[in-house]
């Protein structure tokens, strides 16, 4: 049935009037991010190297971008879309607060909607072009051979520049996100960190690895399930792997001793987003009697964050995160990640993150076990110093385990047996990470033949039992001490004995930590990181940017939901917490499993 030509524009008048309920920012919440933007001081570094194309006069400023890229994560539960900041800085704030802002005044209708997303996007890329640590161009096929080229001619020393500034930039962004907790982690002895890398989607569909075209986004790379997450195709940087030739008839060959990566197991197209989260290593995050959270024990908060190719650089990418919270003051702890962090060179993670005063805590591969150095006559056995005649049983118990020739409890009782063997400090590392150390006979912990004067002391302390050789004692057991280098036994040392109860606890509280986080910002329902649609820019520095505030984002709703979960002052809390699965024993870990607990 065709409406009477009458109600045409009454239909209108509706329709005008449906379309003018736009729902309009809160002044408080402008003034909120108005502060948050000025405490951070973003606006006086970024005004140091973003400028516009000379000759143009520029109709927003870098401040007020800021507050609208941080009033759209409000907006948007942590994403970033610049039709959506348009929206807010030049539609949905109030005209006073436009006016404060110096924000200038458009049309309300198509044109004037994309004159001001122009200079809102032409604004973000200066901002964004000035910080991009990548000499490839996003957006476009590029072809291999121009993008060698590319690479190639760029200057190292600016591409380097960039790449400082947009690591400032993502340190102010997310320092100002746990602002509201600086005195609190100022208060701790020590800020205890996990490291690890994640993966993030990019909005760009991935091409053939050694295909004649690079993908829109010509930083990102595969992702592969297994290994190191490297994409097996891809040539890395510091050893260029030849192209295999090509086979005559049918598909091509792989080469030998090398196995063909399913398409299966290359499970995204994106980056690696190297996190690393402070997490309190002394407490677990246990309720207390009442159900409500310890308000002692602060909540899991990312600092730091530098996107990468997956499995590309995670030594070099966790020490320059590293770097910068060190520079901010933060007083070093411990530190725990995967094994892609130590399983790199020493000069390129192991000696650095010492260096900065952290006390690293490893697992180690299958192949890595037993013992793994030497210096001076003493052994290196999973990541600490024990006497070199400690028993063989105690230096290949995990071996033993994983070869099924001990059970789980016999472990746990052979690495607690290691004790009596380790190695003491005699004093503190020095400035340049040298240590005084004792063998465990003149600390008092052991029984030596080789050192009348610690025998007879009872009993309870270990005998040891050393091997007489032809070339006589080694310097360990001649000395009173030994001055042990950083270097020495350096890609495996760490703070704490291997499996032992101390280690269960610092190791698998940082690593659940950070693993805990990454799933809380992948959250569909928030900011959702891992999904490619959540930033829709491509190139490394404009996907370094939005993920770092949506990062931001995640510390602030971590914060503001543990705020209200909390009995303070004798109220109820605001909210209730969700209940925590129960913590299993210390002390019941072993490599293949947790002890069975007694029925």
């Amino acid at each position: 049935m065709t409406a009477p030509r009458s109600l045409s524009s009454d239909r209108h008048e509706r329709l005008l009037a449906m379309r003018a309920e736009r729902r309009c920012i809160d002044d408080a919440d402008v003034e909120t991010a108005i502060g948050e933007v000025d405490s951070s001081q973003l606006v006086p570094l970024l005004e140091e190297f973003v400028h516009l194309p000379r000759g143009r006069r520029r109709t927003l400023h870098l401040r007020s971008l800021l507050i609208g890229l941080y009033l759209c994560t409000q907006d948007t539960v942590g994403k970033i879309v610049l039709e959506r900041v348009t929206d807010i800085l030049y539609f949905r704030i109030s005209p006073q607060l436009r006016a404060r802002l110096d924000i200038p005044e458009y049309e309300d209708h198509d044109r004037g909607f994309e004159a001001a997303y122009a200079v809102v996007r032409r604004l973000f890329h200066s901002m964004k072009d000035a910080m991009n640590p990548s000499p490839l161009p996003p957006n476009g096929h590029l072809p291999r051979e121009k993008a060698n080229a590319l690479a190639a001619a760029a200057d190292v020393d600016d591409l380097g520049e960039r790449e400082r500034r947009l690591a400032l930039f993502t340190e102010f962004v997310l320092d100002a996100s746990v602002r509201p907790l600086h005195d609190l982690l100022g208060e701790l002895a020590e800020v205890s960190l996990g490291v690890d890398a994640t993966p993030v989607r990019t909005f760009s569909r991935g091409r053939r690895t050694q295909g004649p075209e690079l993908a829109t986004a010509p930083d990102a790379g595969w992702y592969v399930r297994d290994g190191d997450h490297r994409d097996p195709d891809a040539p890395v940087s510091d050893a260029m792997r030849p192209l295999p030739s090509p086979a005559k008839k049918g598909k091509a060959k792989t080469p030998p001793g090398k196995k063909k990566t399913s398409l299966k197991k290359k499970y995204l197209f994106g980056y690696d987003a190297h996190l690393i989260v402070t997490r309190d290593a002394e407490h677990d995050a246990v309720l207390l009697d009442d159900g409500t959270p310890n308000p002692e024990v602060l909540p899991v908060l990312v600092l730091g964050v530098a996107l990468d190719k997956p499995g590309q650089r995670p030594a070099y990418n966790g020490v320059k995160v590293l770097n910068r919270l060190h520079e901010r003051g933060y007083k070093p702890g411990y530190l725990a990640g995967d094994r892609a962090y130590n399983n790199s060179e020493p000069e390129d993670w192991q000696l650095p993150v010492r260096a900065m005063g952290f006390k690293p805590v490893y697992d180690y591969r299958a192949d890595q076990l037993g013992r793994q150095a030497g210096t001076q006559g003493a052994i290196l056995v999973e990541g600490r110093w024990y006497c070199p005649s400690m028993p063989k049983p105690l230096i290949n118990a995990t071996i033993d385990l994983y070869a099924e020739r001990i059970d789980r409890e016999t472990w746990v009782r052979l690495i607690a047996a290691r004790r009596g063997y380790r190695i003491m400090p005699k004093q503190n590392a020095d400035a340049d990470g040298y240590q005084r150390m004792m063998c465990p006979a003149e600390a008092g912990k052991a029984q030596c033949p080789n050192k009348p004067h610690t025998m007879g002391r009872g009993t309870q302390l270990p005998l040891v039992d050393p091997q007489p050789t032809p070339a006589g004692s080694v310097k360990v057991c001649r000395q009173r001490a030994i001055t042990v280098s950083p270097e020495a036994g350096a890609k495996h040392w760490q703070a704490l004995e291997y499996g032992g109860p101390e280690w269960q606890k610092i190791y698998f509280r940082l690593r659940n930590s950070v693993e805990g986080y990454n799933g809380y910002a992948k959250n569909p329902l928030a900011e959702g990181i891992e999904a490619a649609g959540s930033r829709r820019i491509r190139g490394i520095a404009a996907q370094t940017i939005l993920l770092a505030f949506q990062l931001a984002h995640a510390n602030r709703r971590k914060i503001k939901k543990w705020l209200e979960t909390l009995a303070l002052g004798g109220e109820r809390p605001r909210r209730r917490t969700h209940q925590r699965r129960k913590n299993k024993e210390p002390g019941g870990w072993t490599p293949t499993g947790h002890l069975v607990p007694a029925a």
